[in-house]
């Protein structure tokens, strides 16, 4: 049976963790030291490492042996939690256990000490799912638990938790992973599966990940299934139905200028390629506003989550430009956003408003 790469890459230490090293460095402090608290909340956006570093704290606070701070992997207790043989360690979905008779239930068997490690750990997945009642009944286990029970709530939207439950948790909140990192890692699957690449691709993924680990995963387990051992930017590009970025530049450079020919030309050829004009306005709209953040954030690089080579070109054009005239850019390209849906010539509609812009600048030349 095939295992999706998001799966067979999860990681199995703390040292294997992406991007969270906020978080991993604390709990492998808390492991070394023994002072494991008895709730944690894990808070952050999808794919970003939550369920996984709960996992792995489940393991190494039990663990027979733990490695500086992580699981050893490889002791009996470790094993079976790998198995899921071990009862000591819980995952439970509240999207689908969300009642307080379940919550009850949970209270009645966590008197009960572990049979096989020191602590009881009992991962409460998408916690916000729960109803009132059952974060009532989950808040008087967290006042008062046992010596040997841990929970770790894992949620995406912190703020449907009440404040007691918040109070009584130590909060971890989880960072959107830089791009640079992500590449990375990609590079890192693609040579241990033996797969051939180039740069281009490999951005291209991390970028369509969006700081989410395990979206980049998904994203490159299809550009694998679509080209083969051997992956290239144009495949990459036809599978996530975006426009060549190249492209973008080319058509923003030629708005930039004035070039009014450029632009019909430069539609054209994205029109003949057979790209989403839909997906290139709201494209050319991020772009526009990536360049307003390089001309007016320090930390322009860190907030746009791009790697320096891509930077560097944003950078370099972002010069030729003006706040003014790339606000208004913006104001004109995202007014057409919901009509190009329903437009029944979208490449007349990006025509149209791309020549405005251009215009714009005619009008500063003049």
């Amino acid at each position: 049976m095939y295992l999706a790469l998001y799966r067979k890459f999860r990681p199995k230490t703390f040292d294997e963790v992406i991007g969270q090293t906020h978080i991993t460095n604390t709990l492998i402090n808390q492991v070394k030291t023994g002072q494991v608290g008895h709730a944690y909340l894990f808070t952050g956006t999808r794919g970003t490492g939550k369920t996984s570093c709960a996992k792995i704290f489940a393991k190494a606070i039990n663990c027979l042996n733990p490695q500086n701070g992580s699981p050893c992997g490889e002791c009996e207790v470790c094993r079976a939690i790998d198995e899921a043989n071990n009862i000591d360690v819980l995952e439970i979905d509240a999207a689908s256990n969300n009642g307080v008779n379940e919550i009850r239930e949970l209270r009645e068997k966590i008197k009960y000490p572990p049979i096989h490690g020191r602590y009881k750990v009992y991962i409460i997945d998408e916690v916000h799912m729960l109803t009132d009642s059952a974060f009532n009944a989950l808040l008087k286990t967290l006042e008062e638990p046992p010596r040997h029970a841990v929970f770790i709530l894992a949620t995406t939207e912190v703020y449907k938790l009440p404040a007691t439950i918040l109070s009584r948790c130590m909060r971890f909140d989880f960072r959107l992973v830089a791009t640079d990192l992500l590449c990375e890692h990609i590079k890192n699957v693609f040579d241990q599966l033996k797969v051939k690449y180039d740069y281009e691709s490999i951005e291209a993924i991390a970028v369509a990940g969006e700081g989410s680990v395990r979206d980049a995963l998904s994203v490159a387990d299809c550009v694998v299934a679509f080209s083969g051992e051997s992956i290239t930017y144009e495949k990459t590009m036809e599978i996530l139905g975006k426009s060549d970025r190249d492209v973008v530049i080319k058509l923003a450079q030629n708005i930039i200028d004035a070039d009014l020919g450029g632009v019909l030309e430069t539609i054209n050829e994205i029109y003949n390629s057979g790209k989403n004009l839909i997906a290139l306005g709201k494209e050319i709209t991020v772009y526009f506003k990536d360049l307003l953040v390089i001309k007016n954030c320090k930390g322009a690089q860190q907030m746009l989550n791009v790697s320096s080579e891509t930077f560097d070109k944003l950078k370099e054009q972002s010069q030729k430009v003006s706040v003014e005239q790339l606000i208004k850019y913006m104001q004109k390209f995202s007014e057409i956003e919901a009509e190009l849906k329903y437009a029944l010539s979208p490449k007349t509609l990006i025509e149209i408003v791309s020549l405005e812009c251009a215009s714009l600048g005619n009008e500063k030349k003049n």
